[in-house]
């Protein structure tokens, strides 16, 4: 059996500004996961609604905080480098389809 391989899966897999920090992510991801589980435990067992909305504002700030982190990692890489290619090659579009994702990105986190 023969098998086809296409342009973009025979490429190198495209590294994200957050590899470096992907296990750190990854970790404050499955601790919000628990507080989200333990806030579905706290209405199950019908707790108090103002301590169910103080985790709900928990979770809130850490999913913020990880938002953050990844727009932060996602300006000092990408944007970066798109600015550096860019210059190389004279486009000047490269940088600002860029900078246009990542303030489209700001807007979503602040609605």
């Amino acid at each position: 059996m023969t098998q086809e391989i296409t342009t973009a899966s025979a490429a190198a897999p495209a590294t994200h500004g957050y590899s470096g920090e992907k296990d750190a992510y990854l970790k404050r991801l499955k601790r919000i996961e628990g507080q989200v589980r333990g806030i579905a435990r706290m209405v199950d067992e019908e707790k108090y609604c103002i301590d169910i909305l103080t985790q709900v504002a928990a979770i809130n700030k850490a999913l913020h905080a990880v938002s953050l982190g990844l727009l932060e990692d996602h300006i000092a890489h990408c944007v970066v480098d798109a600015a550096q290619e860019s210059q190389a090659t004279g486009n000047p579009d490269l940088v600002q389809d860029k900078v246009q994702e990542a303030a489209a990105a700001i807007g979503r986190l602040l609605r």
